[in-house]
């Protein structure tokens, strides 16, 4: 006999709330219904396990079925289904939880793999649709139930003819959400939400069965690494994140204890090494899709990486306020990071060729995590490589140790007659040069290199700056940096006194800037007649304001005139109107190898150029 009352909510607003505001996404109303099939059918195995239930020999699984002309978007298990009496619990009792009364009657059985909370998912397909109806029958062969209600706190409910044991949902989609029976609509959301549960799901539209399942039911990161080939974890990649670029290599995430967790994460190959591109780590619990990039979980740089992390010990639906206060979602950020640092360690110590090949891939990654994260950077501080000025990787602790070879006298492998350092002695701090740009640094990187001297390439405008200040916080008794441009090194300059008045004084004539400090040097390399030099800490301030909009302009210069240069010897010989234009030049030229010109200086380094070609030609 039909019956019909009232849906048990604590307040008759609730409704509409729910239906507009249950989730952030309305999209995810079939992840919630089609959760909910999957939580049925594996509570029907475990009855079938347990002797409770007999198994008819049919495939375990979910249909989703399209019928744009009835405007219905349908989904049906055939797991455990429900009586009258269940209806009335888990259906007009808005959040009751059919899985927490099912565990508490079958504790002992163990109840991994239940997701549910029925009840409030169940709601959320009013989010799309006008009427709801419910066609269930339970496995203890109790009649069929047929529930239906328009979302507007009332319901009918009455014995129906359902053939069959299990559940079906029959959702009448609103005029203003046609889009969801839209087939290729609903099979991207399978896509996104369904991917991995663990009972096939198929999709018919008008009527036409698909006898072929949309989703995995046993994806790669549930089985055990060893089991898995590099082809498949490739395969698995491009599948899940449709990027055809091969990774470079991946981190297989198995464990039981002290908490479940499995997964895999990915690394890319970066497409702009000048950016951070942030990734797609999946989080799943239970093969059930929760969200993307959750960081209370994943800390914020594995976010960089491309992955799937499925949680079983985190709820399905839970507030970010809990994530970021539970102990145990602390532990598993921890051990994720962990295990990305040990993957990277064991490639560094075990195949270092491939780790240096890849390292214009993942170097910005690891920057970025040992700023943010202090942990990972103890682990990997020592795997952090830098590319030097004859295209060769070290570590720092490599560069450092040769540069004090170098100066030391002794062979790289520690030969030598170097005096013992006095015990007891506060150790030199050394100073690292880098290179932030190779083509404009060009200059300076040649006046290094036939000097015997040697710098790091740190070009990465976004991570780098930031990263060269991060070291000499971590480590300030032992290194600090300066970019190549900063000074004139010692090893660069000739022996002697090196000051000269007469050729200062024509270059400030020449030259008319009061701010600009000029300076002559006699340098090793005589083919360059003048650098520019700015001191390395203004010039990091001055940087750190253009990037928060205080910038009070560039800071201060320096023109280092090379007085061992054949051009510089003969100013002193010509007469005034030439050694105007020839320091000018000199200027224009030494700051055309330091920054880009404007337009004034450009413009008249093009003038005095053309003036030149043509005293040439006469």
């Amino acid at each position: 006999m039909k019956r019909e009352g009232n849906i048990k909510i604590s307040s008759e607003n609730m409704m509409p709330i729910i239906k507009k505001w249950l989730y952030s996404d309305k999209d995810i109303f079939l992840r919630e219904i089609v959760a909910n099939g999957i939580d049925a059918i594996t509570k029907f195995k475990k009855l079938v396990d347990m002797g409770e239930a007999n198994d008819d020999g049919s495939e375990l699984c979910v249909k989703i079925s399209v019928d744009k002309d009835a405007k219905t978007l349908t989904v049906e298990d055939n797991g455990i289904g429900m009586t009258e009496d269940e209806v009335e619990n888990y259906i007009t009792q808005i959040a009751f939880s059919g899985a927490s009364d099912f565990l508490s009657k079958y504790e002992k059985a163990g109840g991994d793999g239940i997701i549910g909370h029925f009840g409030l998912g169940f709601y959320s397909a009013y989010m799309v649709s006008e009427n709801v109806e419910i066609f269930t029958k339970s496995y203890k062969g109790e009649p069929a139930v047929h529930w239906e209600s328009d979302g507007n706190s009332t319901y009918s409910i009455e014995e129906c003819g359902k053939e069959g044991r299990g559940t079906k949902i029959v959702m009448h989609i609103s005029d203003g959400e046609k889009e969801f029976l839209d087939e290729s609509v609903i099979r991207t959301l399978i896509r996104k939400y369904c991917s991995f549960m663990p009972y096939n799901i198929y999709l018919s539209y008008k009527g036409d069965g698909n006898d072929k399942p949309l989703n995995d039911t046993a994806p790669l990161y549930t089985k055990n690494p060893k089991d898995c080939t590099d082809e498949e974890y490739k395969k698995f990649y491009t599948d899940t994140f449709m990027d055809f670029n091969e990774p470079l290599f991946w981190v297989h995430l198995n464990m039981d204890y002290p908490f479940r967790l499995k997964g895999i994460l990915y690394f890319p190959k970066t497409r702009n090494k000048l950016e951070l591109e942030r990734g797609m780590v999946k989080l799943y619990c239970n093969q059930v899709f929760i969200a993307d990039n959750i960081k209370e979980v994943i800390p914020e740089f594995l976010m960089l990486l491309n992955g799937v992390i499925d949680c079983p010990d985190i709820p399905l639906n839970v507030s970010r306020s809990f994530l970021q206060n539970d102990r145990e979602v602390q532990k598993i950020s921890k051990h994720i990071t962990k295990k990305v640092a040990d993957k990277l360690i064991s490639l560094f110590k075990n195949d270092r060729p491939k780790y240096e090949e890849c390292w214009n891939d993942i170097a910005n990654f690891i920057k970025f995590g040992c700023i943010k994260d202090n942990d990972f950077y103890d682990k990997v501080k020592d795997i952090i490589i830098y590319k030097d000025l004859d295209g060769k990787y070290r570590s720092l602790n490599e560069y450092i140790g040769e540069h004090e070879n170098a100066e030391s006298g002794e062979t790289a492998e520690g030969g030598g007659n170097a005096d013992k350092k006095e015990e007891g002695k506060k150790p030199e701090i050394k100073t690292v040069y880098y290179v932030s740009d190779e083509l404009r640094q060009a200059q300076y990187i040649r006046m290094f290199k036939e000097a015997g001297l040697n710098a790091m390439v740190c070009d990465n405008s976004y991570i780098d700056p930031h990263f060269i200040t991060f070291l000499e916080y971590k480590m300030p008794d032992k290194v600090k940096f300066a970019r190549i441009d900063a000074d004139v090194d010692g090893a660069l300059r000739e022996e002697g006194a090196a000051e000269d008045s007469v050729i200062a004084d024509i270059f400030k004539q020449a030259i008319g800037d009061e701010k600009l400090t000029i300076k002559t040097e006699r340098l090793k390399n005589r083919s360059i007649p003048a650098v520019i030099n700015v001191d390395e800490i203004m010039r990091r301030y001055s940087e750190m304001g253009q990037i928060y909009g205080m910038s009070e302009g560039e800071p201060a210069k320096t023109l280092v005139v090379n007085l061992a240069n054949p051009v510089v010897e003969k100013l002193k010989d010509a007469d005034e109107e030439k050694q105007k234009f020839a320091a000018y030049q000199i200027y224009l030229l030494a700051l055309l190898s330091y920054k880009k010109l404007d337009n004034d200086e450009q413009n008249k380094l093009i003038e005095n150029d053309l003036k030149m070609l043509g005293d040439f030609v006469k």
